[in-house]
């Protein structure tokens, strides 16, 4: 059995501490049974470990945010990335030929795709295990779980069962019902509908066939050549609704969505979290703050109030979902971003329609890890070391680094950093254009001879 886990997202739901590149399942807001703090992602692929599906586990996300992917889940976990940002029907069809067409894997093994931010009892991950039997005893070609309503919620969508008796442990599906209001939902209870999980299995052979039958061929290369060209729509609506033979596996367990501030807010810990305070009549309200500044709420209940370097979000909980809609299509240069070597947050940048950009950033590089060799076309940097040792190559020469050391970059000029302590510097870059990527990557190593 193989597992594709469905990661990223367009970072607008949990904004402001959320963006294009640090999307929901990278925010370490959860506690493990450890007393780490950990993410969404981390606290998806410990459970899979504990049922020991993570080796048999790869990850889809878009192909900005693969380098924060692997510096969550670490190296040993296949990081898929896409091109562009699109449905779930690309992203499980480029997991597909991943599996085929590069690991070799035989057509008949089940494939389990689920997304990265569910949050459930180590119970419902158990039930992964079932999917192979059951699609076996149904003569199905999709399984699915289905979480056991709470409530009649408009949050989810809904999997109706047909009537009569059920298999052993599964029902046949009979229709899907996209987020009804809440009448039409308690309606739907009555009938013993499910809400939808996103989780379905089925064989490598049916997601392979369905490419086929699209005129979209199975060599991995090749997909991510023509990605552009597959169809936008989710998997839901482009292969799963269409199917005749479908069953869904009942969950009784916990299980919840965490996709926006009120669901999430559940599973905090405290009520503050990072510099501030909340009164004693702020019932039911949260902060979240990840800003040096401290945030003290006063009178505010039922809210949640986020701050961090893209902004500041006060809102009722119930209603924290409109930032997505009021965030709109507009790009807004993330300020904060998580990488393999560590973390970039900037402190001012001058904007410009036409004309160059100047950004300020503050960099963290952790004890050990490295920047790629690489160089810019019209970028120019400079580097003023505030903190730590390290090392670093520029234009293939190596030199050391440490305290109160500058460095001048021209654009065009290959060069990547090495700490060796935990090296903290302030970075002036010029010359960048609004909205452009002006990097070009030379090698995966730090230092072009090594690769």
């Amino acid at each position: 059995m193989r597992i594709v886990l469905l990661s990223g997202g367009s970072g607008k739901r949990l904004w402001p501490l959320s963006n294009e590149v640090r999307s929901k399942v990278f925010l370490k807001l959860l506690r493990s049974e450890t007393g780490v703090m950990e993410s969404m992602l981390q606290r998806m692929c410990r459970e899979l470990d504990r049922v020991g599906l993570l080796s048999s586990s790869c990850i889809v996300t878009h192909e900005s945010q693969v380098e924060i992917t692997a510096s969550h889940v670490g190296e040993g976990i296949p990081v898929l990335g896409e091109p562009q940002k699109r449905g779930t029907f690309p992203a499980v069809a480029l997991a597909a030929s991943y599996f085929y067409s590069v690991l070799g894997i035989a057509p008949q093994e089940t494939v389990v795709v689920l997304p990265a931010d569910a949050y459930a009892a180590p119970t419902f991950f158990q039930l992964l295990r079932c999917f192979p039997d059951v699609l076996r005893e149904g003569a199905a070609e999709i399984a699915l779980i289905g979480s056991v309503p709470r409530s009649p919620s408009a949050e989810f969508g809904y999997i109706v069962p047909q009537a009569g008796s059920p298999g052993e442990g599964y029902y046949h599906v009979d229709r899907f019902v996209e987020k009804p209001d809440p009448v039409t939902a308690q309606k739907l209870i009555a009938q013993q509908a499910l809400w939808n999980c996103g989780v379905f299995a089925c064989s490598l052979s049916f997601l392979l066939n369905s490419l086929s039958e699209r005129g979209i061929g199975w060599e991995y290369e090749g997909l991510l050549e023509s990605y552009d060209r597959l169809p936008q729509e989710s998997f839901d609506r482009e292969v799963l609704e269409h199917s005749r033979h479908t069953v869904v596996i009942p969950y009784s367990g916990n299980w919840s969505d965490l996709g926006s501030w009120d669901s999430l807010s559940v599973h905090l810990e405290h009520q503050v979290t990072g510099k501030g305070s909340l009164s004693p009549d702020a019932h039911q309200t949260y902060l979240v703050n990840e800003l040096s500044l401290p945030v003290h709420v006063i009178g505010l209940s039922g809210a949640i109030v986020a701050a961090g370097p893209d902004g500041i979000l006060v809102a009722d909980k119930r209603r924290a979902s409109e930032i997505k809609t009021a965030l709109g299509s507009s790009y807004s240069m993330p300020r904060y971003e998580e990488t393999r070597w560590g973390t970039s947050v900037i402190l001012d940048d001058n904007p410009s329609k036409d004309g160059p950009v100047t950004v300020t950033r503050k960099l963290q590089i952790h004890p050990g890890k490295h920047t790629e060799y690489h160089f810019h076309h019209r970028i120019s940097e400079v580097w003023t070391v505030t903190e730590g040792t390290g090392k670093y190559i520029l234009d293939g020469i190596e030199y050391v680094l440490s305290t109160g050391d500058i460095v001048q970059i021209p654009a065009g000029v290959g060069h990547a950093i090495q700490a060796v302590t935990s090296l903290i510097l302030i970075q002036i870059e010029t010359g960048g254009r609004p909205g452009e990527a002006d990097c070009v990557r030379l090698t995966r190593s730090w230092n072009i001879v090594q690769e």
